[in-house]
């Protein structure tokens, strides 16, 4: 039995790699046929919606005939044929594509410099900022409106106007746990302290340390950011609808109401803009880090 018993546990603790080779085999086929299991529900769970709202935009669901005329109204700009009023659309992406940049702008003059700064002088109070940056993340969008109405009525009544574009006050907030987390990413990837006392010693002044030293080895962070935060904007309409403004999302909402075609074929177009943003980082960042190799 002893003998038994240690010859059993010899086998239980031998290298995969001693193994017979059919089971080896077995056991990749095995492994073959889990991975394509998982890589097909996954796919059939981010795909299957997407498909359906193609085939919706090319069949007509009264009649059952398919055809284009979604997709030529859009890319034509005339949709009187269909019964789509389109100026509602393009005034929605206009004032969409405005708030993207309007923004990124913001978003990077506050907090690219705060972050660096906090991350050469104290850890502490960097933490109590990623505290606050990701606040945003764990209070729901309509809590947020209730507390930005006030503010906003008041904005627009004695300093400002009803334009959308004054929204871009409340997408900084909305896009600051997406951003502080690239841009944090880029700081702890480099020495930031070692960069800075050696441009110092060398005679640079600050500025000159900020926009030559820090900034080109964070400019990858910088473009995710910036990217993450495009793609918030454009998704976005809670904010905006609750608070009276038009944005894309909004635009589409109200174009729904005369022709869901058109409304749904232009969500696709939005959709697909956001992961060309994502596969451009994602091709930007490879590139850089083979530039970097080859260095």
């Amino acid at each position: 039995m002893a003998v038994n018993a240690t010859a059993e546990s010899r086998e239980s603790i031998e290298p995969t790699g001693t193994r017979p080779p059919q089971l080896r085999a077995a056991r990749v086929r095995r492994q073959s046929v889990i991975k394509f299991v998982i890589l097909f529900v996954t796919l059939a769970f981010l795909f299957v919606p997407l498909i359906s709202m193609l085939v919706f935009t090319l069949r007509h669901p009264l009649s059952g005939r398919w055809s284009l005329a979604p997709w030529v109204a859009i890319f034509t700009g005339n949709g009187e044929s269909l019964g789509a009023d389109l100026t509602v659309l393009w005034q929605g992406l206009g004032a969409s594509l405005a708030l993207c940049a309007v923004t990124v702008v913001l978003m990077l003059l506050l907090m690219v410099p705060t972050m660096v700064i906090v991350h050469i002088r104290s850890k502490a109070l960097e933490r109590a900022i990623e505290w606050v940056a990701t606040l945003p993340l764990t209070i729901p969008a309509i809590v947020l409106v209730v507390g930005l109405g006030p503010i906003y009525r008041w904005l627009s009544s004695s300093l400002l106007n009803t334009n959308p574009i004054w929204l871009c006050f409340a997408y900084v907030v909305l896009v600051m746990p997406f951003a502080f987390r690239a841009i944090a990413v880029g700081l702890n990837s480099i020495d930031v302290k070692t960069l800075v006392e050696a441009s110092r010693s060398l005679g640079a002044s600050w500025p000159k340390v900020f926009f030559r030293v820090i900034i080109p080895n964070l400019w990858q962070s910088i473009l995710s950011a910036s990217f993450i935060s495009i793609a918030v904007v454009l998704g976005e309409y809670t904010v905006a609808s609750l608070l009276g403004r038009m944005n894309l999302q909004v635009a589409l909402y109200q174009l729904g109401q005369s022709n869901s075609q058109i409304s749904t074929a232009m969500s696709l177009l939005a959709l697909l803009f956001g992961v060309v943003l994502l596969v451009a980082l994602d091709l930007i960042s490879e590139r850089v880090a083979k530039s970097k190799e080859g260095k």
